[in-house]
């Protein structure tokens, strides 16, 4: 038997209808879907936004094989997969989910039912683009089933839900933020300044040239805390961000909104970038103009980035027929901002995402470089593992293309509890006082989310 004939066996044949939906808010399907699986996505400059509910199918992997493991099982669930309904291919299947920061990762308490891949592919999907908008219904029959007969059971069931979306007028926007308690940071200033001690003695040793160190923040809730006012309030604050949630069990979500592009797949084009180094916003327009130079004109700032945009420029080379860097630019967040290289290319064969995540990776915005050590001393000074953090978190056609961001500015939350993550990059000037300022800086947007003042 070959695989792909395994694998249907296994989930059946996919078949996916869609019909329109307009007038129909993600906020609004969210709503619906509470107490079950949850998934959303959505940056006001794409041109592709969705949310899903309910899970069809999961794929999961573990091992340093996870993305070939994920590659493989979604091409071959995509294979031979019916679709009916006038979105076409555009309101087709997506997979949503992501992968963990490091592929030996054993979830631990915090990230309990996360793997090291996790994919999952909704029942129920919203998608918009532009001024449409599509519900598609994704569900698995047997092999021996004709999908024609099940089609028209499908349509029912879509024009049924759609309906009752638009009959729910329950107002969305009436619930308010969970009470947060406490916050708790387990790493103290004294230990901090003696990881960053550690790696910048080793940075002027040879070892490696830069690493990114990051820290943590317990959040403590009287409720489990109410995820459509937090992204809300990052729909509101961090509209140009890769917003999103991934929420394969009720009360377990990793949620988030990224600045950072990992890659974006479409057939041969690829686009990613390089965002490294920060500082904060000015309160006038003429002091925010002065740090955003100050930024770009820092040795340090500027040794950090640039050693991002060589490393990915040298991965990317020999899978892209062309590949474009763009001169350094700021990217302004509303309390940070950022030196930020835009990256196209060309790729010389299309063969999706997945190979293009695995090869970036963590880019040295988020691990270091070389890889290898950087990767070796993270796990030796960071006392809490990372998870998800940092990790690539996206979406993925039925064409294998699709669109992943680096989970940074994002919590875990389970139950009554959430964990936020900051991180920043270390190399040999460094100073253990900025750089705990720095991370201050990108706790701020997942604090403020979650109600703190």
């Amino acid at each position: 038997m070959d695989a792909t004939a395994w694998l249907q066996q296994r989930y059946g044949r996919l078949l996916s209808c869609s019909l329109p939906c307009a007038g129909i808010s993600f906020e609004q399907f969210l709503a619906a879907a509470d107490g079950g699986a949850r998934v959303y996505w959505e940056n006001r400059a794409e041109q592709i936004a969705f949310a899903g509910a309910g899970a069809a199918v999961e794929l999961m992997a573990w091992g340093t094989d996870r993305y070939k493991k994920i590659q493989d099982d979604a091409r071959e669930l995509f294979a031979g997969a019916t679709l009916d309904g006038q979105g076409g291919a555009l309101a087709g299947p997506r997979l949503f989910g992501g992968f963990a920061f490091r592929s030996d990762f054993t979830p631990d308490n915090t990230w309990s039912i996360y793997s090291p891949a996790y994919f999952l592919l909704p029942h129920y999907q919203l998608l918009k683009s532009g001024d449409q908008a599509w519900l598609t219904i994704n569900t698995q029959i047997p092999l021996d089933e004709r999908p024609e007969s099940a089609i028209p059971d499908l349509l029912a069931a879509l024009r049924g839900k759609i309906a009752h979306l638009r009959a729910d007028t329950q107002p969305t926007g009436a619930d308010g933020q969970s009470k947060l308690l406490s916050i708790d940071y387990p790493m103290t200033y004294p230990a901090w300044e003696r990881m960053l001690k550690d790696a910048t003695k080793r940075i002027h040793a040879g070892a490696l040239r830069k690493i990114v160190l990051a820290r943590a923040a317990e959040l403590r809730f009287a409720e489990r805390p109410k995820l459509l006012p937090i992204l809300r309030h990052l729909a509101l604050r961090y509209a140009d961000c890769y917003r999103f949630l991934f929420e394969p069990r009720s009360r377990y979500a990793f949620y988030g909104a990224s600045p950072e592009l990992l890659a974006s797949v479409n057939g041969r084009a690829l686009s990613t970038m390089a965002l490294a180094g920060s500082s904060g916003r000015g309160d006038t327009d003429e002091t925010d103009r002065r740090l955003g130079q100050a930024l770009l004109d820092s040795p340090k700032e500027r040794q950090e980035h640039d050693i991002v945009v060589d490393r990915m420029r040298a991965r990317l080379a020999p899978l892209t027929d062309t590949l474009a860097v763009a001169p350094p630019s700021l990217l302004k967040l509303s309390n940070i901002q950022h030196i930020n290289t835009p990256i196209q290319g060309q790729l010389k064969q299309p063969a999706g995402i997945l190979p293009l995540l695995e090869v970036l990776h963590p880019t040295p915005a988020l691990g270091g470089d070389p890889r290898p050590e950087a990767m070796r001393l993270i796990r030796e000074l960071e006392p809490i593992p990372r998870g998800w953090y940092g990790a690539p978190v996206g979406w993925i056609d039925a064409r294998l293309d699709g669109q992943f961001a680096v989970a940074i500015r994002s919590a875990v939350a389970q139950e009554a509890r959430a964990w936020i993550y900051a991180g920043a990059g270390i190399v040999a000037d460094s100073q253990p006082q900025r750089e705990w300022v720095e991370t201050e800086l990108k706790f701020r947007p997942m604090l403020d989310a979650h109600g703190w003042l």
